[in-house]
């Protein structure tokens, strides 16, 4: 038993690494746009590129892992990820940066799908399982939430290159506490890995993201070429991939798991719960820097009360869901992310563009237990439909949620804050160039202000400050009003029949209770409240 959860750490230190390096670069981004003289939009890729390969990766990883081994998987792609994390650090230009941002989205996709399905196979006991889940998607959200204040301490005494370095001792511990821990988990009966599914997938995911991603970018100027052609492709390779898996004896995800709505309510709300945070804490640390003035250290406390409540409820949502149904945590956890963000919003409006830390760190404090507690759950649920051989497909769609939240938070509302923020309006007096350098990101508008007489250079960031704040406002109310909207929605969906009875990925071992409303894993006696 006590080999059992000391796998259970082991396992933990990736998805906490790779729950940091989704947003332990929002503290780092001031000193990347001045070092490497990235653009706005170079900002944005560099921030999200990372989130977007993983998402598009980690359904095909999941279905090797569960062909190949999870053991191996997760311990080839832990190896490659200090790698991939060196180049980053000592990336020389923006789009050096975003590539190897690419690459370490790679490294990363064979990681989360693992670790889950590894707990799957760990732990054969609901009650345990659900506690293990609790546990690996408080260290999930923590990783997230944390990754500002990991980067505030470093970047206080070393380059904007060590944020990526501290992956490769965690790395290393990982190997090592592998190869002695873990045991081998893999689907006894393996169909071959379908490599057209694998560029389906791909392609499709990529596509449909960057559709998103550029086209809120473009709302101003209207959408290119590019948005579309990216779009339709994306679109058209995701119906193919559906219409494949539909159509293959061994498929990378059986696809009929969706039509069950309690399925697909929660893993929508997997990756709502998620998109809220990631955006808010990306914009969050560049506000307290650049506009509070916050040191890299003090931004980085200043977002701790996420991490923190994220941690622990994360941890209790595993119990309380023995007490109360799935459906009343997961709709209270998005309803409570909403709520903070309208906060934030209205906090942000009446106090432009420095509003106090207490309002901002309650919405926060909030943020991290809806987080937890969504998370959580989603998690659990998505684990518990399917049989342990097929955990590791089962465990990449809620990691594709994650990541897809992770990535669509950046682009969806960062998107809308730099849209917002390039309609400021600045004095004529100033100069055409240093106008045009300011409209690109708050960050080149400081430094465009340095080379202005005083009265100019006031006027300059002031407006572009209160610009910046208007922009992470409405971002905010965004944010709220879908989170919200989900969780009407989610409590809706989850009325209907549970993932046991959608009959398409069976396991001999479930069965429903006649008694009520209750999944009882025959092996080991343990019930999951639907």
């Amino acid at each position: 038993m006590i080999r059992r959860w000391l796998a259970l750490g082991v396992l933990t230190l990736a998805v906490l690494l790779i729950g940091i390096d989704g947003t332990v670069l929002a503290l780092a981004t001031p000193f990347i746009s001045a070092d490497l003289d990235a653009t706005g939009t170079q900002i944005l890729w560099i921030g999200d590129i990372y989130s977007f390969v993983l998402a598009a990766l980690l359904i095909s990883m999941g279905s090797l892992g569960d062909r190949i081994g999870h053991k191996r998987l997760l311990l080839c792609g832990a190896t490659a990820f200090a790698a991939f994390s060196a180049l980053s650090a000592y990336s020389t230009t923006a789009p050096m940066l975003i590539g190897t941002r690419v690459l370490l989205g790679m490294a990363g996709a064979t990681l989360a799908p693992a670790t889950l399905a590894l707990i799957r196979g760990l732990f054969a006991d609901q009650r345990e399982r659900s506690i293990a889940v609790g546990i690996w998607a408080a260290t999930f959200s923590a990783g997230a939430a944390l990754g500002p204040l990991v980067g505030g301490v470093l970047l206080e005494h070393f380059w904007w290159g060590s944020v990526f370095l501290i992956n490769i001792p965690v790395m290393v511990v990982l190997v090592v506490g592998g190869v002695l821990l873990l045991p081998e988990h893999r689907d006894p009966e393996p169909g071959p890995w379908d490599l057209p599914s694998v560029a389906l997938s791909m392609v499709g995911m990529i596509g449909v993201v960057y559709a998103i991603k550029e086209g809120f970018t473009s709302l101003s100027e209207g959408l290119g070429g590019d948005v579309v052609v990216a779009g339709v492709l994306g679109a058209a390779a995701l119906v193919a991939f559906v219409r494949r898996q539909l159509r293959l004896p061994h498929p990378l995800i059986d696809v009929r798991l969706f039509a069950n709505p309690r399925f697909s309510g929660v893993v929508a709300g997997n990756l709502l719960s998620v998109l809220g945070l990631s955006g808010l804490v990306f914009f969050l640390s560049q506000y307290f820097q650049l506009v509070h003035g916050y040191g890299p250290l003090k931004a980085g406390l200043a977002e701790l009360p996420a991490a923190l409540t994220a941690t622990v409820f994360g941890v209790l949502a595993g119990v309380l869901v023995r007490y109360v149904s799935h459906r009343a945590v997961l709709t209270a956890g998005l309803a409570l992310v909403g709520v903070a963000m309208a906060g934030m919003m209205v906090s942000l409006l009446v106090f432009t563009p420095i509003a106090p830390y207490l309002p901002l760190g309650i919405a926060l404090f909030v943020v991290g237990i809806g987080l937890g507690l969504a998370f959580t759950v989603a998690s659990d649920v998505i684990l518990a439909s399917v049989p342990k051989e097929r955990a590791g497909a089962a465990a990449a769609v809620s990691e594709t949620a994650y990541e897809l939240g992770m990535a669509l938070g950046i682009a969806v509302l960062g998107s809308i804050v730099t849209a917002v923020y390039r309609t400021v309006t600045l004095s004529p007096a100033i100069p055409a160039a240093a106008a045009a350098q300011a409209r690109d990101s708050l960050p080149h508008a400081l430094e465009a202000a340095r080379d202005l007489p005083p009265a100019q250079a006031d006027g300059l960031v002031d407006a572009a400050r209160t610009a910046f704040t208007h922009g992470l406002s409405i971002a905010s109310g965004v944010g709220a009003l879908l989170l919200l909207t989900s969780a009407v929605g989610v409590w809706i969906l989850l009325k209907s029949p549970g993932p046991a009875e959608v009959g398409v990925l069976p396991d001999p071992g479930v069965h429903r209770d006649p008694r009520g409303d209750r999944r009882i894993d025959a092996p080991c006696g343990a019930e999951l409240r639907d």
